[in-house]
C-alpha cells in the first residue's frame, strides 16, 4: 500500500516547531515503512517548498501562500491541488489527517480520507472548561463531515469527540506508537533525587499543580530536585508566561530547587528522562500522551492524572500512579514514596515497558494502522 498523511507538523529541522501529533505521525510512518509499506507525508504552511527522503519516507514540504482576500480558504485548495496530482502520480491508496483545527475541512481528494482523532480544539476546550472560537468549531465540524473514516488515539477521545459533534460513523481505535528501540532503559545514569516533567509548560499540562506539587515534596526531602524540559508558552487567562505563574506558586525553598532546561532535541530529552528518578506528567488534557509511552518505554516509575484517557495507558499501582492532580498532598507522598523506594521504582518501571511493548510498540501498532487502512481500502 501506499499511505500518505497530511499535517502541520512533523519533527525535521526543516520543517519548524512540532508537538505530539507530529511525534506520532513521523512514528506511525516509521513504523509501517518497517512493514515493507511506502509512505509519503504532506508538511503544509512551511517556509518553503520541497521534497525529500528521510528513512525511507517522502517528505513534501508545501509553502505558505497568501492571497487577497480568504487566503485560507484558497491556500486549502492550492493544497488539496497539489495533494490530488500526487495521489494520481503515485497511486496514494489512503490519505490521513489530524482533527485539530479542521486541517482537511473543504477539501476532498480521490482516494479515502481517514481523519485520526488526537483531540480537536473543541475537544481540549471542553476538558479544560474554556470557550472555544466558533470559527474552530465550525472547521473541525466541517472537516469531520468531509471525512471517510474515523480513527482514534483513545477511546476515550473518541467517545468525547463522538459527543461534541454528533458523529454516526465507525471510529476505530489505534494508539499512538514508540521506537522501544530507541527509548530504552538506562539504569546506570539514573540519578537520585531528581524529578522530571517534560513537554510544553502550559496550564492544560497540569504544571501549575505541579509547582504546589513540588512545594510539598521538597519540605520532607530537600535534596529532591525537579527538571523542566520544553518550551514555555504564554497562559490563555492570565496572558503571563507560563514559567513565570510556575515561578509565583513555588515556595522560596522549591525555588532554590527547580531548574527550566527549555526545549530540547529528542536526544536531549532522552537523557533527562534516563537520569531522573522519578517522572512527573500530570496533565488535565491529553488524548494518549506520547510523553508517557517515551518514559514508560524507558523503564521509568511515572506518576500520571487519573483523567479519562489514563486508565488506557497506565495501571495505577502497576506501572506507577495515577493521581488526581489537583490531590497535591496525595501526589507529593506517591512521589516521595517512589523517590525512597528504588525496587519499587525498578519494579514499575519494568512493568511500564513490558506494557508498551505489548500494546504501544511501534511494530505492534503499525499492524493494527495496516489493518485499518486495508480495511477501509477494501484490500
Amino acid at each position: 500500500m501506499h499511505i500518505a498523511f497530511l499535517t502541520t507538523e512533523y519533527p525535521h529541522d526543516k520543517t519548524g516547531k512540532y508537538g505530539g501529533i507530529g511525534t506520532s505521525i513521523k512514528n506511525a510512518a516509521e513504523g509501517l515503512v518497517a512493514a515493507g509499506e511506502k509512505v509519503s507525508v504532506f508538511v503544509i504552511s512551511q517556509q518553503e517548498t520541497g521534497i525529500f527522503e528521510e528513512n525511507g519516507i517522502e517528505i513534501h514540504l508545501i509553502a505558505q501562500r497568501k492571497y487577497r482576500f480568504l487566503s485560507w480558504l484558497f491556500y486549502k485548495k492550492y493544497v488539496q491541488r497539489y495533494i490530488k496530482s500526487q495521489i494520481k502520480k503515485q497511486n496514494i491508496d489512503v490519505l490521513e489527517a489530524p482533527d485539530w483545527s479542521g486541517i482537511s475541512a473543504f477539501m476532498n481528494f480521490d482516494c479515502p480520507l481517514a481523519v485520526r482523532f488526537h483531540g480537536t480544539d473543541a475537544y481540549f476546550c471542553e476538558l479544560e472548561v474554556r470557550k472555544q472560537k466558533p470559527k474552530n468549531f465550525w472547521l473541525e465540524k466541517i472537516a469531520l463531515r468531509g471525512a471517510d473514516h474515523f480513527i482514534s488515539v483513545s477511546q476515550f477521545t473518541a467517545e468525547r469527540t463522538r459527543n461534541l459533534f454528533k458523529l454516526k460513523k465507525k471510529i476505530a481505535i489505534v494508539p499512538n506508537s514508540v521506537d522501544i528501540d530507541r527509548f530504552m532503559a538506562r539504569p546506570e545514569v539514573e540519578e537520585e533525587h531528581r524529578l522530571l516533567y517534560f513537554g510544553t509548560l502550559i496550564r492544560k499540562k497540569g504544571v501549575l499543580d505541579l509547582a504546589g506539587i513540588f512545594n510539598r515534596i521538597v519540605e520532607k526531602s530537600p535534596k529532591t530536585a525537579l527538571f523542566l524540559a520544553g518550551s514555555d508558552v504564554v497562559d490563555l487567562q492570565s496572558g503571563k508566561s507560563t514559567w513565570e505563574i510556575m515561578q509565583e506558586i513555588l515556595s522560596p525553598l522549591a525555588k532554590e530547587s527547580v531548574h527550566f532546561l527549555g526545549k530540547l532535541s529528542y536526544d536531549r530529552i532522552q537523557d533527562e528522562i534516563a537520569k531522573a528518578t522519578v517522572v512527573m506528567l500530570p496533565s488535565h488534557a491529553e488524548a494518549l500522551p506520547m510523553t508517557w509511552l517515551e518514559a514508560m518505554a524507558m523503564e521509568k516509575a511515572l506518576i500520571t492524572s487519573n483523567i479519562g484517557w489514563a486508565k488506557e495507558v497506565m495501571v495505577d499501582g502497576i506501572t506507577g500512579f495515577t493521581i488526581d492532580p489537583k490531590n497535591h498532598k496525595l501526589y507529593a507522598e506517591k512521589a516521595l514514596q517512589l523517590l525512597q523506594d528504588k525496587n519499587l521504582r525498578e519494579t514499575m518501571g519494568k512493568s511500564a515497558r513490558e506494557r508498551v511493548a505489548l500494546h504501544f510498540s511501534s511494530k505492534v501498532v503499525a499492524q493494527k494502522n495496516l489493518n485499518f487502512y486495508r480495511n477501509i481500502c477494501g484490500l
